[in-house]
Formats: structure tokens, sequence, C-alpha cells
């Protein structure tokens, strides 16, 4: 069954083309991931199909009572609401179908008529379509999984992560049939990362989600659509199939070119040869000669990310922490922490938000100052620090300005000097876009662009926090190879768990209240090693459990049973074996569509008071059966 229609859409920016005439369709059940470099229109076509955008032709089509859930890069909350106003705000719709159907209950009580007997009848569907008879429990739940505890705060008081959880719980609470994600990984820690990954596998609802995130790419989707040069590529299979048979379209094309372009080389010889009477023969092959030109001259240079620094010579000293502590008035950041770097050490940092990492990196940059220790870096040490916040630039610059205000030439490599349009070329910032503002670029190109700023510097090291929200699977493939043959040190604070696994030696794991473990591996066997200690822990504590029972029933066999609690024990059998039963007719009658609503009514008073008496009976079952 398609759930979702895409029927030959378009899109440009004056003379940008982002797609030209793609089409596809999102099939029930299918969990789809959108592949495309930066400013290529990912979020742009995710925005076209939920509404929020326009396709210059074409037309994208849902299936009549399809619920469609959004979840973009950057929530748009207004900051002056708590979270309970902005929880209500976007569960108003629910709350007028729960309202709604209260309100027919209430007027077909008070007078049975047709009319009121419809109304019931449509609250009723209303309530069944929607899943709306356990929302109040779905919304405890999920804001409970996503650790938002207080709802009273506002949204100007939350950070980043907060806020992206915020509307992760909002995307979900509905149960969408779809939904779709535009970098849903962006600012969620790995715990939370691991709990949506989890919640994705085993849910029934359709997806269409773009993630820069390859372990969350590769475990979830059943299907790849690239979009690349305008055009569209759809790939049955996860992300590593999808890079093997697009490994695979990409060197049958380059082979096709090759000998398209030979074969228009011998043609080429006729066309000048060709006399001037054209035949019907002649003309065919003169088209065929164009055909063929056409084909070889398809493959369009594709631009590289080329990174490269002209690294400052590293003396002895690297940097020193010794017994350092941090406090807020509200919180322990570090305790009495001490560490020496050493040359060429690659330390990633894990831990849930809010633990310190970024604090951590303030710290060593001396952007804030120690409550005690020292933090001491070598003479001939040049940080560079990307911060998970990026910086701010003037939306009215051209992308050359911006580099130019740091430097207009620039040492890249060894003995190597580059202009600043020179290095721009070099970060896939051809001289069309560098003269282009700021405030078109995507987040992605933004992205790239602050990573420039940052190297210009030539860091021997390197501090990235978060470097890999907001840029595509090109752009990290690129950023990894640099930072593999990267000499200088290297802290990384990323929740992607395989860029992670791939760069670091060792990671720092900030467990909270100023606790930093060191753990000699990467993210991978550090996450074995922690569920295999919370499965032995697990199983310790159900053996104390199951020895505490044991304990608890000798100690109360002792205890002399009554002759009237042996009679209870015994007739509670029965009593909850018939509510079972009479739970289970209301239940049938309820569902038969047979019943007028006045009984109903009365059906659904009584279900409610056998629940109570079967939970009630239940749980003095239990407690008699511990003793007996």
């Amino acid at each position: 069954m398609n759930y979702i229609s895409i029927d030959h859409i378009s899109k440009n920016y004056g003379e940008k083309v982002l797609f030209d005439d793609i089409s596809f369709g999102i099939s029930k059940g299918q969990k789809v991931a959108l592949v495309a470099d930066n400013g290529a229109g990912k979020s742009t076509l995710l925005k076209i199909i939920v509404g929020d955008d326009y396709s210059d032709s074409g037309e994208v089509v849902t299936r009549n009572g399809v619920r469609v859930s959004f979840l973009g890069q950057e929530p748009n909350f207004d900051i002056n609401h708590t979270i309970d106003e902005v929880i209500e705000k976007a569960g108003s719709r629910m709350q007028q179908i729960i309202d709604a159907y209260n309100t027919a209950v209430t007027n077909n009580s008070n007078n049975d008529s047709k009319e009121t007997r419809s109304q019931l009848d449509f609250a009723i569907a209303q309530m069944d379509v929607n899943d709306s008879w356990d929302y109040d429990r779905r919304l405890k739940q999920l804001l409970t999984k996503l650790k938002i505890t207080d709802t009273s705060g506002r949204i100007s008081e939350m950070s980043g992560g907060q806020i992206k959880r915020l509307s992760l719980a909002l995307a979900l609470l509905d149960n969408p049939d779809v939904l779709l994600l535009d970098e849903p990984t962006n600012h969620l820690d790995i715990e939370i990362i691991e709990w949506l990954e989890e919640y994705l596998i085993s849910s029934l609802v359709t997806l269409l989600m773009v993630t820069h995130d390859r372990y969350f790419l590769d475990r979830i989707c059943d299907q790849i659509v690239e979009l690349t040069n305008g055009e569209v590529y759809i790939h049955n299979g996860n992300y590593s199939y999808f890079l093997e048979k697009r490994a695979e379209r990409q060197e049958n094309n380059r082979i096709e070119v090759d000998k398209a372009k030979k074969l228009m080389k011998k043609e080429l010889d006729w066309i000048r040869r060709m006399p001037k009477a054209r035949t019907t023969k002649s003309k065919a092959r003169i088209d065929s000669f164009y055909r063929t030109k056409e084909k070889a001259t398809s493959i369009k240079k594709e631009e590289q990310l080329k990174l490269e620094v002209a690294m400052s010579r590293i003396g002895g000293k690297i940097l020193e922490m010794d017994n350092v502590s941090f406090n807020f008035p509200d919180k322990t950041i570090l305790k009495d922490f001490s560490y020496t770097f050493k040359k060429g050490e690659r330390i990633g940092f894990v831990g849930n938000n809010g633990t310190g990492k970024s604090t951590f990196l303030n710290l060593v940059m001396k952007n804030l100052i120690p409550q005690a220790g020292t933090v001491v870096a070598g003479e001939t040490i040049v940080f560079g620090h990307y911060r998970q916040e990026g910086i701010k630039i003037n939306d009215n610059q051209t992308v050359l300005q911006v580099v130019k205000d740091i430097a207009e030439i620039i040492p890249f490599g060894k003995d190597r000097n580059l202009t600043a349009s020179q290095f721009l070329n070099h970060f896939m910032f051809p001289p069309k876009v560098q003269n282009d503002y700021v405030s078109n670029l995507s987040g992605g190109e933004r992205r790239r662009l602050y990573l420039l700023t940052v190297l210009v510097s030539n860091p021997n090291f390197l501090i990235l926090d978060e470097p890999t929200n907001d840029l595509d699977l090109l752009t990290l493939n690129k950023l990894e190879e640099f930072l593999e043959k990267y000499s200088g040190c290297l802290i990384l604070v990323s929740h992607d768990r395989y860029f992670l696994d791939k760069l670091v030696d060792h990671l720092f794991v900030f467990e909270g209240n100023g606790t930093i473990k060191d753990y000699y591996s990467n993210y991978s066997a550090y996450k074995l090693k922690k569920d295999a200690e919370k499965q032995e822990t697990k199983s310790h504590s159900n053996s104390t459990r199951k020895t505490d029972q044991k304990d608890n029933i000798t100690e109360k066999v002792k205890i002399k049973v009554s002759y009237k609690e042996k009679k209870e024990y015994e007739s509670l059998v029965g009593e909850i074996e018939k509510l079972e039963n009479e739970k289970s007719k209301i239940e049938g009658e309820l569902n038969s569509g047979t019943e007028d609503y006045e009984k109903i009514h009365e059906l659904s008073q009584r279900i409610g008071i056998v629940i109570e008496l079967i939970d009630s009976k239940t749980l003095r079952w239990m407690e008699l059966d511990e003793l007996i």
C-alpha cells in the first residue's frame, strides 16, 4: 500500500537547481533513508512532503487518512512558553478528540436521540483511529524515556539537546502512520540515540529520514533514496548495500563514458570529412554522433574536499591538568581531576548531556577558570576549537569575505600558500558559491565553512565538539580521512559511534558528579563491556531477590495461617476467574456494535469496576500465596 507518492517534482532557487522532475513512493511499513550531499535539497524535500514548502512543479500525494509527523532539524518553539504549554499546544488536536468523546458520552446519557447516538458513534471512531484511549500514558512514558522530568520550565532555559528531545517526544506522541525525521540524532546523547534506534527498529511506523549517523542508518533502513545531481536512485537495502551498488553504478557509468569517448573521437573524424550533400543515412549518423557526445561528456567532475594543515611543531609539553575542580551552583563538573596529555593522543569524550563535556573543553581553552587546580598548555601548542554551537557568521557577508576577514594568504600543507579563494576551493566552495551570501548556505554548508575557519590557524591540537552535526556523508568521510592522518593531538566529542570507533584510542567517560573514567578502547568495545556489566548486575540482583524471597517464605511459613485466610485464598481463584469471564463478555458486547448507546454507557461503567476488582483480588491472592 502506497502511503506517499512524490510525482515529478522540481525545486530551484534562481539558477541553483536542487532537483528536477524526481519521482518515488513510500509504502506502508518501509523504513527509507534519503541520502545526498549538503545543499542538494534533502531538508527542502522533506518540507515539501509535509507541506511546509512548495515545489515548482509536480505534486506530493498522501493517502487519505494517513497521519504524518515531522521532526525538523531546528524545532520552532516559542521561547517564552513553558514545556507544559508547548505540550498542550502540540497535543491540542488529540485533546480535542478526547474532549469531543467525553462531551458525546455526556450528551447521549442526558438525551438518547438519533443525533446524540450519531455523535457518540463518530467520537468513538475518532478515538479508535487516532489511538487516543491511552494518550496520557503514552505522553508520560515518552517524556520519562527522553528524560524530560520537569515540564514547568521555559523553552528559553532549555539546552539544544533538551529541545531536541522535547520535539522528538511530540513527533512520536501522535502514533503517526508516517514519520519524517531530519537529522534526528543531532544534539542527542548516545544513550537516547540507542533508545531511539531500538524504538524505530521495533515500531511498525513507516519512516523517511535524513541522517549522517551510519550505525543508525545501517541498522534501521531497508531502502535508500539517493539524491544526486538533481536525480533520484532507489536502492533496496541498507546503507552498506547502497555503498556497494552506488560504486557499481559509478564504475559502469565510467566504462560506458570511456567507450563513448573513443567512439566520439572516431565519429568526429568522419564528421569533419563528411561531404556537403547529406543523405538520410548521414543525417542518422550525425544524430547518433550527438547522442554519443552527450554520453561522453555526461560525467561531471566531482568536487573533492581537500583537508590539510601546515601543522606547527609540537614541543615536549602538551597540556597538563593538575587537581582541577569546577562546580556550578547546582552541579559538580570536575573534582580533583589530573591528566597529562601526550603527543599524538586521540581521546573521545562520551557521556550524557549535562555531565560537563563542553565545560571541560572551555577549561582547556581558558574560557573558564578552574576553582581549584591548574590547566597549563605547552608554549608550542596551537589550539583549533570547533564548538558545538558554531560561530556567529554575518549572513550579509559573502563566503569569500568571511575567510578574507581571517587571512588573505593561508599556509597549506608543506611549503605552500593559498589565497582565500584557493583555500575555499579545497573545501568544496567553488567561485560561484564564494560570491554568494552566507544566508543562502544550507546548514551543512555553514558547518563546513565553520570547519574551514578552525583549520585556517593550522592547529596542532584539535578539539572537535560534535563536528558531525549537519554534515553530509561525503564530507564526513573526507573529515575522517583527514583526522586519521592528522599527527597532532585530538579531542573528539561526538554522539556518532562510527566516528568514535574509527578515530580515537581511548575514551574519557563523563559519569556525572565530577567523575571521569578513562577507558582504553573504542566506543563499541566500551559498550560491550558496559552491557556485560549490566547483565551481570541484573543476574546478581535476580539471584539475590530469589534468595530473599526464599528467606521471606521460610520466615512466613512459621506464621500460623488462620482457617478463614485459607478459605479466602481458595475462593479468590474462582472469584478472579468469574471476573475475567465477565470482563471478556463485556468487551465482546462493546465491540459487537449491536447494543444501544444507553447499554454501551452502562457496560463502559461496569467494565471499569470489574477491572478494579480483578486488580484488588489478584493483589490479595498474591499476599496470601506467599503465606500459604
